[in-house]
């Protein structure tokens, strides 16, 4: 029996899942990564705010971002691992409680040290919560759902992405960049308490122990699972950080375009990201492997594009959906990581927040080097293909 129908069968007995619905389940999982997506995306559009507020100039600022990224790395093994005889239900109310808190505090922060302090705390909880619910999702599935459920959490960043980074850049506008964090804040709350209400009561696992949580360090699909997405998402995050910059320097587009245009990508990540749960479902690894070729496709087309605010949104919109690629290693590391699952689940979205960190890294020194704005494409495309290669050792490794 695998980890998945394991998990379904100690939970199938239990009267939450008998009496709530499935998709109550999945919507309250969502809006945590909503909670997430809106305070991830929306602090780098309130930037130029907080930072005027806490007396700091915008590159200094930049490190707010990257140390919310760093809590990302560092929490999510460490959660998954100290927490490994922790209920599900009890751990996520608990990465959600910390995860509101962090960000009540960032909206008082009185200075740009507190502030980094907040945001750090406010990473911690980020990629426990989405590894602890996928496989909350997939437990609730039947194995031919497993990542159409898994894609459905994931839903709740991508959406972040068109409504709550709006909503949130335009409450901190209007109302101060404090109230940006503090709507977060207030969502992640809101997320308590569906969980609360909705999520099925579980066990601890028997034999579930720290140690057996580092087991998942031990075997080589996973890792080479993580380093597909650290590589292969890359490319994505490399067009995204500088896309604002590409089209009012290239394209042409006025200020009030930009947050239009990312909206598309939003969309297309959101189209993506249900379509790849989809396909998972079907053929895996195929699948996994077809994505990696189409972003890299898309994201080599982006330079010849962004001369025409047409063109380069249709192609923008293609990069977006080649965020499915999240679901797909999410199902794949449930496959892989045997009875180290939560770990495994979690290291999924560090591997992501180093994708993040390498995108725009490799992207800015390519643009440092005089390439132009849209040379960002070209490394976009070479992170996508050079996933692709890793995902195919990795194919390869297991049929051995």
């Amino acid at each position: 029996m695998s980890l998945a129908a394991h998990d379904r069968s100690l939970n199938a007995g239990t009267s939450a899942i008998r009496s709530t619905p499935v998709g109550l389940v999945l919507f309250a999982l969502a809006m945590g990564g909503f909670a997430i997506g809106t305070t991830e995306f929306a602090a780098m559009s309130l930037l130029p705010y907080f930072s005027a507020g806490l007396g700091i100039d915008e590159p200094t600022a930049g490190h707010v971002i990257s140390i919310y990224a760093l809590g990302v790395v560092v929490g999510a093994p460490l959660i998954a691992v100290l927490a490994a005889r922790v209920p599900r239900r009890t751990l996520l109310i608990g990465l959600m409680t910390v995860f509101a808190i962090g960000n009540d505090l960032s909206a008082m922060a009185p200075n740009y040290h507190w502030m980094l302090a907040f945001r750090f705390l406010s990473g911690l909880p980020h990629g426990a919560y989405f590894g602890v619910a996928a496989l909350v999702a997939a437990s609730l599935s039947p194995p031919n759902r497993r990542a159409q459920s898994v894609a459905r959490v994931m839903l709740g960043l991508t959406i972040a992405t068109i409504l709550g980074v709006p909503a949130a850049s335009w409450m901190g506008q209007v109302l101060g960049w404090r109230s940006g964090f503090a709507i977060v804040a207030g969502l992640a709350l809101l997320t308590v308490l569906l969980i609360g209400l909705y999520a099925p009561r579980d066990r601890v696992q028997p034999g579930a122990s720290p140690l057996r949580e580092l087991g998942a360090l031990k075997r080589r699909q996973v890792w080479l699972t993580l380093a597909t997405g650290a590589i292969g998402f890359g490319g994505l995050f490399a067009v995204y950080a500088y896309l604002a910059s590409t089209l009012m320097a290239v394209t042409g587009a006025s200020p009030a375009l930009v947050p239009v245009v990312l909206a598309v990508f939003g969309l297309g990540l959101t189209l993506g990201t249900l379509f790849a749960g989809w396909a998972a479902d079907r053929a895996l690894v195929p699948a996994t492997a077809g994505l990696l070729l189409w972003s890299a496709f898309w994201l080599a087309a982006f330079p010849f594009a962004s001369g025409n605010i047409w063109a380069v949104s249709l192609v923008v919109f293609m990069i977006g959906s080649g965020g499915g690629l999240g679901a797909m290693l999410q199902t794949r590391l449930m496959d892989v990581a045997e009875d180290a699952q939560t770990l495994a689940a979690a290291l999924n979205h560090s591997a992501f927040n180093t994708a993040n960190a390498l995108g725009p890294w490799l992207g800015g020194m390519a643009i440092a080097a005089g390439y132009g704005w849209t040379s960002t494409g070209w490394v976009g495309a070479a992170l996508a293909l050079g996933g692709l290669a890793i995902w195919i050792v990795a194919v390869i490794d297991a049929r051995r």
